[in-house]
């Protein structure tokens, strides 16, 4: 059966990640976590000082792009691939508030975009690539076959994700996660380097009142609709 690529966009804390490991796992295909690479960055440049303190330096946080190693790698024992930011597996770090906090930042800095699209292009080369982000359907997979957008309220969404953190073991407080969301909302929605938009052929998914597996049910779905007519 002929593989395909699957970009699903959309806001932060729509369940993106989730559904296309679930999907990408269904499948048979690979996934790629496009947010994951951006946390990286930020997780190196606030490590390097070179945002998080009193000035910001991009300039020397570009200088260093090209010598900055990223790659995935298989857990064997959960199945996920998880990320490694110059030899160090960084997958519980990046995760925390502080980097949600400013990765929206990173994200609006041309060079780095275009370093992570570069290597996000190579990884679907193959097809048969299941990929969340921002701006996979606009930028780096204009020709996906199946394209989704996600989205919910805010609310609904930071709630999400102040579950997750709490799980995690973080101590954080509902009010700062909401408007952390609406915040990553605007930047993201606003920024001059490829905008968070709905590709014109993308399929609008709102899952503010829907379980994990009624979404997933449906997505595979579509999926498999459009796998089918290849």
């Amino acid at each position: 059966m002929k593989k395909i690529t699957i970009a699903i966009d959309g806001y932060s804390s729509t369940g993106k990640s989730t559904i296309a490991k679930q999907l990408a796992k269904a499948l048979g295909y690979v996934y790629v976590d496009s947010g994951a690479m951006y946390r990286a960055i930020t997780l190196y440049a606030l490590e390097n000082e070179f945002i998080g303190s009193e000035k910001d330096n991009i300039d020397a946080l570009v200088k260093m792009l090209p010598y900055i190693k990223l790659k995935f790698e298989l857990n064997n024992a959960t199945g996920a691939a998880e990320i490694y930011l110059d030899g160090k597996n960084v997958e519980k770090e990046i995760r925390s508030l502080k980097i949600s906090q400013h990765v929206s930042r990173i994200a609006t800095i041309t060079e780095v975009r275009q370093k992570l699209v570069d290597m996000q292009k190579k990884m679907g080369e193959n097809k048969g690539v299941v990929m969340d982000g921002r701006d996979i359907g606009t930028v780096v997979f204009p020709d996906a076959e199946l394209k989704l957008f996600m989205t919910a309220s805010p609310e609904t969404r930071a709630h999400r994700r102040y579950k997750e953190l709490l799980d995690r073991g973080e101590k954080v407080v509902f009010k700062d996660v909401l408007e952390n969301v609406q915040n990553r909302d605007y930047i993201d929605s606003h920024r001059e380097n490829s905008p968070l938009v709905r590709a014109e052929d993308a399929i609008e998914f709102d899952n503010t009142d829907m379980g994990l597996q009624d979404q997933f049910e449906r997505i595979k779905g579509m999926a498999l609709r459009v796998i089918e007519k290849q």
